[in-house]
């Protein structure tokens, strides 16, 4: 009786070691996907943290970020995207713009996903969130070009979206957004060599709970 007790235990314990070494190989291999990327993915724009605030655990993940400039002419082109093999995906693009801040505001309030997007600045840095995506705006005179030029202004701007499902909802997916669209807004800034040479804040305000 005691034998079979005995034999019965350690059969119990070795059930439990095997259920438990599926659990974790599950969770390292089908769920840690974005930890397994660069800690600053996209050539260094953004942090690793900020797109896994938004995508939902995955097996595998990548990601790609990518510059083009033509500094003769003052043109310019930064896009990025972190994507899940279970289809999630966050991206944003940085482009130059000839456009003062309240046009460009209002622009961008009447083209989203929401017609009373959220709005926070720091300055004449200007951020607008939409549910399904957000919009950056930060003055900059590109090289090649000259401040009198623009019909209004030279500004750099941004647009980060997700696609698929994603980790959050509501305003902390907007606040996501505007944090993923400003961390490639200021990589930008400075690859780009914008005259001004300001220097930017780490983060813009956290956008208002309600």
């Amino acid at each position: 009786m005691q034998a079979r007790r005995k034999k019965n235990f350690v059969t119990a314990g070795i059930s439990c070691l095997v259920a438990v070494a599926v659990v974790f190989g599950y969770l390292e291999i089908f769920t840690k996907g974005i930890d397994r990327l660069p800690a600053r993915p996209c050539d260094g724009a953004v942090d690793r943290e900020t797109a896994a605030r938004a995508l939902p655990s995955a097996r595998s993940a990548e990601e790609r970020g990518k510059l083009r400039q033509d500094r003769s002419e003052g043109d310019y082109f930064f896009g990025c995207y972190v994507r899940t093999s279970g289809g999630s995906l966050i991206s944003g693009e940085v482009q130059p713009r000839d456009s003062a801040g309240d046009s460009w505001s209002d622009f961008y309030a009447e083209n989203g996903g929401d017609k009373n997007p959220v709005e926070v600045s720091s300055g004449d840095i200007r951020a607008l969130a939409h549910p399904d995506r957000a919009y950056v705006y930060i003055p900059c005179t590109p090289p090649g070009k000259k401040r009198g030029e623009a019909r209004e202004a030279y500004a750099l701007t941004v647009e980060a979206r997700t696609i698929g499902e994603t980790r959050v909802h509501g305003i902390e997916l907007r606040q996501v957004f505007v944090d993923f669209a400003y961390q490639l807004a200021r990589h930008t800034y400075k690859a780009v060599d914008c005259q001004e040479s300001r220097t930017l804040p780490k983060e813009l305000p956290r956008l208002p709970t309600t």
